[in-house]
């Protein structure tokens, strides 16, 4: 494991642990979820069976989980004094530079082709979100720290600003062991700053209620009654995140990927309401934001100009896109001037 941890290091992660694919209670916690409806519209949750639980009947004879993460928190971005701009559109930080799913997924590769060779022989595969993979859970059994009840994974050293990602392999290696208990206290500061009051109680996120998952995975039309509670998050949140004590601890990646790019970290509402879908191709090449695609961008950029101070700049905005082709955009256009006053011209 000594050599593994290096050449994990030259790759730019700051940590790796093993661990055995014995997921325990995770599987009863994730059908509870399941069958709470907490997922929302997010049926691919529920659509592969224990695959997600059981990892060797993802990748026939895993018996080991190899589990990295990496920073991604850029230094300045100045994430508290965007969410006090209500003019501004805040963007989740993890998403201001590369798409992380390939650059982790390519290191992960280099890292699996070493140990191949290492070992002479053996079976990897590599994930980065794009499998049923409970990532949060065998990174908790593989030591990298423990989940919260924000439900995101915490480490003592590093707070929560990471990203994560696994390597299956049938390769017997010594597992690593997990943190004997959680650190969260009686500290409730996640549960207290949602927005939307979208946590049931620790450890328990009622998907349909957050942010991230109405501006990220919802593709239709957002609840008007959580609509003011979004304020100016067009993609994603932080919040959580951003009041956990445990984050005074996380450290300025030093990926030059995860860099901003286009000015995401402090640009003007209205400024990207008004980008074409070839600008916001552009702009968004190589990030995390295409996957939404331009409707949705539009979608979540009206409801934040809704919130936004009225302004001559905010209204004329919004009435650019009155007639868009889009019921979708249209609507919560529609809803915007509301939130102003004014009178849709096709109303």
């Amino acid at each position: 494991m000594t050599q593994i941890r290096q050449w994990a290091t030259e790759l730019g992660f700051q940590q790796v642990g093993v661990t055995d694919i014995e997921l325990g209670e995770h599987a009863g916690y994730l059908q509870k979820w399941l069958d709470a409806g907490y997922h929302g519209s997010m049926e691919w949750m529920a659509r592969h069976g224990s695959k997600r639980t059981h990892p060797a009947q993802l990748v026939p004879d895993t018996c080991r989980v190899i589990s990295v993460r990496m920073d991604y928190l850029a230094a300045d971005t100045q994430p508290l004094q965007v969410l006090a701009s209500p003019d501004k559109a805040y963007v989740s930080r993890y998403t201001l530079g590369r798409d992380y799913h390939k650059l982790l997924r390519k290191r992960l590769a280099t890292l699996a082709k070493r140990i191949e060779a290492e070992a002479g022989g053996g079976h990897y595969r590599a994930f980065v979100d794009s499998a049923p993979v409970l990532e949060r859970a065998l990174a908790e059994k593989a030591g990298l720290g423990w989940i919260a009840k924000n439900t995101m994974l915490i480490n003592s050293e590093a707070g929560s600003w990471f990203f994560l990602g696994e390597i299956y392999t049938d390769l017997p290696l010594p597992a690593d062991t997990p943190q004997a208990s959680k650190h969260c206290g009686s500290c409730s500061a996640c549960l207290e700053i949602c927005p939307t009051d979208a946590f049931t109680g620790p450890f328990q996120l009622d998907a349909r209620r957050c942010i991230s998952y109405l501006t990220i995975e919802h593709p239709g039309s957002i609840d008007p009654a959580l609509r003011p509670l979004l304020g100016n998050r067009v993609f994603g949140c932080d919040d959580c995140q951003l009041v956990c004590p445990w984050n005074k601890f996380a450290r300025p990646t030093g990926e030059r990927d995860f860099r901003p790019r286009h000015g995401l970290e402090d640009a003007q509402l209205a400024e990207l309401f008004l980008w074409d879908e070839a600008t916001y191709l552009a702009n968004t090449e190589g990030s995390a934001l295409r996957r939404i695609g331009f409707e949705r961008w539009l979608r979540n950029l009206a409801v934040a100009l809704g919130n936004a101070p009225a302004s001559a700049e905010v209204v004329a905005a919004l009435q650019a896109r009155a007639a868009f082709p889009s019921e979708l955009v249209r609507e919560h256009v529609h809803w915007a001037l509301r939130q102003h006053g004014v009178s849709s011209p096709l109303e």
